[in-house]
């Protein structure tokens, strides 16, 4: 059974039995109806504007198996993440975090060359949802910071040691995706690497070089791959328990 409640114009909020509430948006700049599941956002569908909010329905049932198979994942990242406090110990490859009540009314983040400083105001709370996402923005200007500062020079040793070429690099913060490589050998790195062991930073920088010659998964990349980044299924395998913009 389906229950509907209407928040606005735009906007529907749907319950689909055993996988609960579903926010269907319309958009002016959508082309196609697609769904997203994200950690503490829940379940939401996009349509266009021309689509009515009862085919968005239909959609989201059509996708109920889909849903149910996703959002264990989803749940389980929901559950580990981190709540921030005074007492947190959280390190970057550089950095370290510290977190204190200030006299000031508004919070303020310094980072310095070793601390990611954050300043909360005295009338906010550290737990509320303001001030911690407050937390992962200042950390997450650091991880772009020191990435910036190593991936790039990294990525251009090791193309040389082995004999790579390639365009530009980019430095992204990426939702699922570690790197990739663009057709035209143009490379993007997820900064969330910077979390990550020393190792796994060569094993996705080497990763993606090989595919600026092996654009696919193939037989070929995986025994390139082996001959410049020795043990890298192991390494791939170890890469698949970390994840990408995870706190």
């Amino acid at each position: 059974m389906i229950f509907k409640k209407q928040l606005f114009t735009n906007e529907k909020e749907i319950i689909i039995d055993s996988i609960g509430k579903v926010i269907i948006k319309k958009s002016a700049v959508a082309k196609y109806l697609s769904i997203r599941i994200k950690p503490n956002a829940g379940i939401s569908v996009t349509i266009p504007k021309r689509v009515s909010f009862f085919e968005g329905e239909q959609f989201a049932k059509s996708k109920k198996d889909w849903i149910i198979k996703h959002l264990p994942k989803i749940e389980k990242i929901e559950k580990n993440q981190i709540v921030f406090d005074g007492l947190t110990k959280y390190e970057t490859k550089f950095h370290s975090l510290l977190i204190e009540q200030s006299s000031f009314k508004k919070t303020r983040i310094k980072i310095t060359d070793s601390l990611i400083h954050i300043e909360i105001a005295n009338n906010k709370d550290v737990y509320s949802s303001e001030i911690q996402d407050i937390i992962k923005f200042g950390i997450v200007e650091t991880l772009r910071f020191e990435a910036k500062d190593y991936i790039p020079n990294r990525v251009a040793e090791l193309a040389a040691e082995f004999g790579f070429s390639y365009n530009n690099v980019f430095l992204k913060n990426m939702k699922t995706r570690w790197g990739s490589c663009s057709g035209k050998n143009n490379l993007n790195f997820n900064i969330h690497l910077m979390k990550t062991p020393y190792e796994l930073i060569d094993y996705v920088i080497l990763h993606e070089l090989a595919h600026t010659i092996h654009k696919n998964h193939s037989k070929y990349f995986w025994a390139h791959l082996e001959k410049v980044c020795q043990n890298s299924k192991k390494l791939d395998k170890e890469l698949k328990r970390h994840s990408p913009n995870f706190f």
